[in-house]
């Protein structure tokens, strides 16, 4: 409402203590590390493009921090994120993932009226969908063969059924095939960093053989694209690649730091307020599995001391200290790191960027909701 959004704008400047809770804070300060950080690996060091994926960001104005720090382009995983992206005047979109149905190929038709949006394909079927109703609405869209490495999900096998498939698509002429996409994702939990390279390696090298091979057959690719926050580091630099999608790792959540061995800073927060002290040992918090999101690995607890367990309920955080603390104290703020941000910013309306303990900025989260 412009109720709602003429209080979220009152609150710039303000201490973050006048946030009703719970909220999302967004430290814009390891925030900007983490973006120059990523950029500088994938685009300084390893020279090749940065497409950041933004399923987690669900903002253009997050978007073009990035871009303003390097990446040519961006990543979303449905329709729906690439319309709010392209009506905020961002061009260069890859949607990773197959869009399928008159009701979806019409709008991305549509789509490519305003932007460069390219999308992933697997079959024939739907890419001859795409192409006629390319040809009644005069566009010429771009698709990606997604090419399934190891991951299990989506995609054609490497080799010859990449190169089937090209073959296919250039047949079409209201079709162009800008190049081959993948997500070495079967690689991220790997512990030992040199076995993980290995794989990762591996992976990537099946992607970049059936790219050499549709170029053999005189089909020329201009794409190859791959990676995510929990493989950008390695990805980056492997022969025949030319851009990543990392993008999740701006927030520096749990997950990617604990699980996925990512070297970033937390970055996104839960600013949550402490709402009982049943024992003293024991914290009630108004943030639960609504606002913090679940399954994704347990949150860090900020400036509690040393916590021994936490659950979950829908509206409650239950904070088990190793020892009786009497403070925080009911009334007073709390933080922790969630565990996951794709499982988080989408549960809410707003994220607080904030600085120094102020608001800075409070951005709307304009992709929320967008699933189709």
């Amino acid at each position: 409402s412009v109720q709602e959004c003429e209080l979220m704008k009152n609150l710039v400047g303000q201490p973050i203590e006048l946030i009703d809770t719970p909220v999302p804070l967004i430290h814009l300060d390891a925030l900007e590390r983490n973006i120059a950080k990523m950029s500088k690996t994938i685009v300084n060091e390893a020279r090749v493009g940065w497409r950041p994926h933004t399923k987690s960001m669900k903002n253009p104005d997050l978007v073009q921090l990035c871009l303003d720090a390097g990446a040519h382009g961006i990543t979303c995983a449905k329709l729906g994120e690439a319309e709010v992206m392209a009506a905020a005047g961002i061009k260069d979109i890859l949607v990773a993932n197959e869009v399928v149905g008159a009701t979806k190929i019409s709008r991305l038709v549509k789509l490519c009226e305003k932007a460069d949006v390219k999308v992933c394909v697997d079959s024939i079927d739907n890419v001859r969908q795409i192409d006629r109703a390319a040809a009644a609405t005069g566009v010429r869209p771009r698709v990606l063969i997604e090419v399934d490495v190891g991951m299990g999900r989506a995609g054609v096998k490497p080799g010859q059924p990449a190169v089937a498939l090209a073959d296919e698509i250039s047949g079409l002429s209201n079709i162009e095939l800008a190049g081959l996409q993948t997500w070495e994702s079967h690689t991220l939990t790997i512990v030992d960093q040199s076995e993980k390279k290995r794989q990762i390696l591996a992976a990537l090298s099946l992607l970049t053989e059936s790219a050499d091979q549709i170029r053999q057959a005189g089909i020329s690719l201009e794409i190859i694209s791959c990676g995510g926050t929990g493989t950008y580091w390695i990805s980056a630099f492997a022969p025949g690649i030319t851009e990543v999608e990392a993008g999740g790792g701006i927030y520096g959540c749990g997950r990617y730091r604990r699980d996925f061995g990512v070297d970033l800073e937390p970055a996104l927060t839960i600013l949550t307020t402490v709402t009982s002290r049943p024992d003293p040992n024991r914290i009630i918090c108004d943030s639960g599995f609504k606002s913090s999101g679940r399954g994704f690995g347990e949150p860090e607890i900020l400036d509690c001391g040393v916590v021994e367990s936490f659950k979950f309920s829908a509206e409650h955080g239950s904070i088990f200290l190793a020892q009786d603390n009497p403070s925080p104290r009911p009334g007073e703020q709390i933080e922790f790191v969630p565990g996951y941000s794709d499982a988080t910013v989408f549960l809410h309306d707003y994220l607080y960027g904030v600085r120094a303990g102020r608001v800075e900025v409070v951005w709307p989260v304009v992709g929320r909701g967008k699933l189709q």
